[in-house]
């Protein structure tokens, strides 16, 4: 009696090993298309909070010219933004700082620092802090 050889074995492992690949590529890109959304998503978020501490500064601003004493409080500006007003506080050379802290959707958040001249509200200093 004759043994019967086996053959195609090299073809059908190559082939398994092949579709393993092929489906690691796929999943992968998927993935990659997946987590780029959601950075999409911060970028967009980041871009509103932003936004809304421009305007909130400029809210502060104008509280300022309507109250020289005015402290500082929240802003609702709408379902997903808001934003704070740190306590007015005299700081050197006369001048007058206050912080901004706005948030976009409760994860977005941008923390401004802003300086102004008392005697007629402009601008001396206006940046992006780390910390509120």
């Amino acid at each position: 009696m004759k043994k019967k050889q086996e053959r195609g074995f090299i073809a059908l492992i190559s082939t398994i090993i092949m579709s393993a690949v092929l489906l690691l590529v796929i999943a992968s890109s998927g993935l990659v298309s997946f987590y780029s959304r959601f950075n999409t998503l911060d970028s967009e978020l980041k871009q509103r909070s932003d936004a809304t501490a421009d305007a909130c500064a400029d809210m502060a601003l104008l509280q300022l010219a309507q109250d020289p004493s005015y402290q500082g409080g929240t802003f609702t500006i709408n379902s997903l933004d808001q934003c704070r007003v740190g306590k007015v506080a005299a700081v050197g050379g006369g001048n007058t700082q206050f912080s901004v802290q706005a948030t976009s959707s409760n994860t977005a958040v941008t923390n401004l620092r802003v300086v102004v001249d008392p005697a007629d509200l402009s601008v001396v200093s206006w940046q992006e802090i780390a910390a509120y």
